[in-house]
């Protein structure tokens, strides 16, 4: 495998891993240290249930979910702003919330990652959870918020 396909799945898995933290923490009110320590600990690259998460990278992890943490009302302004109207952030189901949060702040402030690729990452996460449908939703209203932030 090379290092350029090894460092986009490490990407991929701190992706999704991500997302499933935001999530947890919008559940549980898990205290950030507490949460990224889990983490750390249990879940990036580990073996649950016979299943292997694959090896995160762990930095971009903690990036997104302390930055979404972070940055929160600045990213719900930029989400709710994008949503139909009769629609807010409460309405939305708290894993799309996790995933739209996670897209958002990538593409607000990791200008480092292209647009294209933010955007695509979180249609697969979104996948992964959702049908057909709700990834056409991440993918319109992560475009949407990218025009925004990205000129």
């Amino acid at each position: 495998m090379s290092a350029r396909k090894g460092r986009t799945q490490a990407r991929s898995a701190a992706r999704l891993a991500a997302v499933q933290a935001l999530y947890q923490q919008e559940m549980e009110g898990t205290p950030m240290a507490r949460l990224l320590d889990e983490f750390h600990r249990h879940r990036l690259g580990a073996t649950i249930e016979d299943v292997a998460y694959a090896d995160a990278e762990v930095a971009f992890f903690d990036d997104v979910v302390r930055g979404v943490d972070a940055r929160r009302d600045e990213i719900d302004t930029r989400i709710a702003a994008r949503l139909g109207k009769g629609w807010n952030l409460a309405r939305l189901d708290r894993p799309m919330r996790a995933i739209l949060r996670a897209g958002a702040y990538e593409l607000i402030a990791r200008a480092d990652v292209p647009t294209a690729s933010v955007i695509s990452e979180y249609v697969d996460v979104a996948d992964a959870f959702y049908d057909r449908r709700e990834t056409g939703f991440v993918n319109g209203l992560l475009d949407a918020v990218a025009k925004d932030v990205r000129a």
